[in-house]
C-alpha cells in the first residue's frame, strides 16, 4: 500500500490512490539530486502503466488519430522531429515539442512556463483546438467505454471512477519516469568509459568562458554553454527563461507573453541538452536543422535585443571558435545520447 500521501499544514491534500497499488520503485541516478514528487500524487506501478496507456491513447484526440506519441516520438527523444507539430484539423503550431525527459526535474513546463507542474503540463494538449482538439469530458466518456480502462483506474486509484484529476495524475506520473541516465557522458562521470580527446576538448569548451581575455574580461576561448546548460545535478540545463539572441524584433513573445513583464519578452525556458543529437531541430520554433547551425548561431554571436541575456556576451564578434573547435563541442554533445532511453520499453507504446 502506498502511504506518502500527507497532511501539510492541517490541509489534506486531494490524494487518491489504491489500498492494493504497489509503490514505484524510482531509482535515482548516481549525481542526480532528489526528484520533488507531489504528495497528491505518489509513483505506483499502476498509476505509471495506467499513465503509459493514456499516453499512446490515440481515443483522447477528437478524431482518435493522434496521442501525445505522435508528437514526441521515441526516436527523437520523445520530441517531434518536424519543426512544429500539426494537429488533428491540419493546423500547425508555433513552437517545437520539446523533448521528454528528466521532467521529474524540471521547475516549470513548456517553452513559455506557463505550467506549474506536470499535472498542469498535461491537462492542455487534449483541448488545445491546434493539437488534439477534443473536449475534456468527451475524451473522458471515451475512455469510459474502453473496456481496459475502468480496472486499470480501479487498480491505480481505489475505484473504476474516470475524472480529469486522475488521468492527468496517471500521466504525470508516467512522465516522471522516463529518466534518461545511461549516456556516455553518464558511463564516463561513473568511471565506466573514457573519453576521446576530441571529447574531453569540447566538455573543456563547454566549461569555458568565451572570448578573447585580451578583450573580454574574464574570456578563456571558451564555447560558453555552461551558465544555462549547467551540468550540475546531471540536468544540463538550469530550466531558467533565456534570450539567446535568436531576434531582434520579436515574433513570439515567449515569457513574456504569459506574464506581460517587458523585461521578460523574447525569453524562452532553456531546454536539457541531454539526447540533444537526436531531439532536432531547434529552439523554440525549430529553426535550426543541425547541431552545427546551433553551433554557429552562438559563434556568429546572436542578434541584439533589449532583454538579450547578460551570459550572450558576444552579439558583436561572436565566440571566434575555429573549425575543430566547433567539431569538438559537437562530439561532446553526442556524448549526451543517451539510446537506451529511447528504446526503452517501459515506455513504449503498450499496444505494439
Amino acid at each position: 500500500m502506498v502511504s506518502s500521501c500527507r497532511r501539510d499544514n492541517d490541509v489534506e491534500p486531494v490524494c487518491e490512490v489504491s489500498p492494493t497499488a504497489t509503490p514505484y520503485n524510482l531509482e535515482i541516478p548516481p549525481f542526480f539530486p532528489p526528484m520533488d514528487i507531489p504528495d497528491d500524487n505518489p509513483l505506483t506501478v499502476e498509476g505509471v502503466e495506467l499513465g503509459r496507456h493514456l499516453f499512446w491513447e490515440v481515443q483522447l484526440s477528437g478524431d482518435n488519430s493522434i496521442s501525445c506519441g505522435t508528437c514526441h516520438m521515441p526516436s527523437s527523444s520523445f520530441s517531434d522531429p518536424a519543426a512544429v507539430s500539426t494537429g488533428i484539423t491540419g493546423a500547425q503550431g508555433d513552437r517545437n515539442a520539446m523533448a521528454l525527459l528528466n521532467l521529474g526535474w524540471a521547475r516549470d513546463f513548456f517553452w513559455d512556463g506557463r505550467a506549474m507542474t506536470l499535472e498542469d503540463q498535461v491537462f492542455e494538449p487534449i483541448p488545445n483546438p491546434i493539437e488534439m482538439n477534443q473536449s475534456w469530458p468527451a475524451a473522458l466518456e471515451k475512455l469510459r467505454n474502453i473496456e481496459k480502462y475502468p480496472s486499470m483506474y480501479e487498480e491505480a486509484f481505489g475505484s473504476p471512477d474516470i475524472n480529469v484529476d486522475r488521468t492527468t495524475k496517471a500521466l504525470a506520473q508516467f512522465l516522471r519516469t522516463m529518466i534518461s541516465a545511461d549516456a556516455k557522458f553518464d558511463k564516463w562521470r561513473r568511471g565506466e568509459v573514457t573519453l576521446t580527446e576530441s571529447e574531453y576538448r569540447g566538455y573543456d569548451l563547454f566549461n569555458r568562458e568565451g572570448g578573447d581575455p585580451e578583450v573580454v574580461q574574464g574570456g578563456e576561448f571558451g564555447a560558453d554553454c555552461f551558465h544555462c546548460h549547467v551540468e550540475a545535478g546531471m540536468q544540463f540545463s538550469d530550466y531558467m527563461p533565456h534570450n539567446n539572441g535568436l531576434d531582434s524584433v520579436f515574433a513570439d513573445l515567449g515569457v513574456g507573453g504569459i506574464t506581460g513583464n517587458p523585461l521578460e519578452m523574447g525569453k524562452f525556458k532553456t531546454p536539457t541538452l541531454r539526447n540533444v543529437e537526436l531531439s532536432g531541430p531547434y529552439m523554440h520554433d525549430g529553426r535550426f536543422t543541425t547541431l552545427e547551425e546551433v553551433i554557429e548561431h552562438y559563434n556568429s554571436g546572436g542578434l541584439p535585443s533589449p532583454t538579450i541575456d547578460p551570459f550572450m556576451k558576444y552579439t558583436e564578434g561572436g565566440l571566434m571558435l575555429n573549425e575543430q573547435s566547433k567539431l569538438d563541442l559537437i562530439n561532446f554533445l553526442k556524448t549526451l545520447t543517451d539510446t537506451s532511453f529511447i528504446h526503452n520499453p517501459a515506455f513504449q507504446d503498450p499496444n505494439e
